[in-house]
């Protein structure tokens, strides 16, 4: 029963990084730019992540942090590109790519 108990435990601390993470979708722009300079505030690095055709708006959020709030010190840390295999109603599978690009406090 001991290894039952320890295996939430193990989930709860995998979970826990992504409150770090800004996924983005179809929303308004500047909310994702809230969101992440609301996080920025609290923790010394965001990874704001998308795929597929948000990757746009994902690049769009990250300059707009940069540009703008150039007095605050954010800068661009790791950035990685992939695709993730997903299926389609169709039941085919496609590649759709993926970005995350860290922003973090320049110190």
């Amino acid at each position: 029963m001991s290894e039952v108990q320890s295996q939430p435990n193990q989930q709860n601390k995998e979970s826990s990084p992504t409150r770090d993470a800004i996924y983005i979708g179809k929303k308004p722009l500047m909310a994702y730019v809230t969101s992440t300079l609301i996080q920025l505030a609290n923790q010394p690095s965001v990874t704001i992540k998308a795929r597929g055709l948000s990757i746009g708006r994902a690049v769009d959020v990250s300059q707009i942090i940069l540009k703008r709030m150039e007095n605050a010190g954010y800068i661009i840390g790791d950035i990685r590109i992939g695709s993730e295999t997903v299926q389609a109603e169709d039941g085919r599978t496609r590649n759709v790519s993926t970005i995350e690009i860290e922003i973090k406090r320049n110190s």
